[in-house]
């Protein structure tokens, strides 16, 4: 529902695309892991073009009638996969295009105009946070090429909490407490640059499960992360609820992150 209901994240995100254009130009294409593309194998999206797959029932049916037409980047698709083999990491690529919820929602706000080319790169849930930051770390050189690395998914994500025995929860219900500790420990971690604890934050994290009962919505933030590299502290850029457990934040990564999260 934040494509058209936009609370702070939909604000955010639409301030952001501006600021980055202002401070680093538009990006020459937008390589997106999406926590609803998954494949049984990493997967590039490579079509020459793209619509809005509208993957979700139930919801308002104006959702249906939002669009998102961008342009498709084969091109690029060819190089990654030329990367991954180089990297030893199996990938896939098919001549077909397609953007789930989870990539045109963000993109409406931060490139209204839908001028940038995309490339959807499906994952692989079944594989670790660190095999994804791995696949991550194959993709760092696309950034110095002006590619923009796009994780989308959810820094928490349990559905149960949200749509709870006693009906959904309000909008704008305080967060439980187990939403908040997992949060801040994902803060602190990063900052710390403790990869270690975040790349087991399943078993280090409070409360890991409850908030994740399955981690694919979480496991783009490591693609995101690996592609930035271990240097670099991921900063939270922006911080918001819904529901009461449904965390909204963005994060940063890489040497231009600290500059990102001056702006935001």
């Amino acid at each position: 529902m934040t494509a058209m209901e936009p609370r702070e994240a939909g604000a955010f995100m639409q301030e952001l695309g501006r600021k980055l254009d202002a401070s680093h130009g538009r990006p020459r294409a937008i390589l997106v892991i999406s926590a609803h593309s998954l494949t049984r194998q990493p997967t590039l999206l490579a079509g020459a073009s793209h619509q809005a797959v509208y993957d979700f029932g139930g919801f308002d049916p104006r959702l249906n009638q939002l669009r998102y037409d961008a342009p498709g980047a084969p091109w690029l698709a060819a190089q990654v996969q030329a990367m991954a083999v180089a990297a030893g990491i199996a990938m896939q690529s098919r001549d077909q295009g397609g953007l789930d919820h989870g990539i045109w929602t963000p993109l409406r706000y931060l490139y209204p105009q839908a001028d940038v080319p995309v490339l959807p790169l499906a994952f692989a849930p079944d594989q670790s946070p660190a095999q994804q930051f791995a696949l991550g770390e194959m993709l760092a050189p696309l950034a110095a090429q002006g590619v923009l690395i796009i994780g989308s998914g959810s820094i928490t994500h349990n559905l149960g909490l949200v749509f709870g025995q006693g009906g959904m929860a309000a909008v704008d219900a305080p967060e439980i407490p187990a939403s908040i500790a997992f949060r801040q420990w994902l803060v602190e971690r990063s900052a710390a640059r403790d990869w270690d604890a975040l790349l087991d934050y399943r078993r280090q994290a409070p409360h890991a499960a409850d908030m994740h009962p399955s981690d694919e919505h979480f496991l783009p933030w490591f693609v995101a992360a690996g592609a930035a590299g271990r240097d670099f502290a991921p900063q939270r850029i922006h911080a918001s609820l819904t529901y009461g457990s449904l965390a909204m934040d963005a994060f940063a990564f890489g040497s231009q992150a600290p500059d990102v999260a001056r702006q935001g």
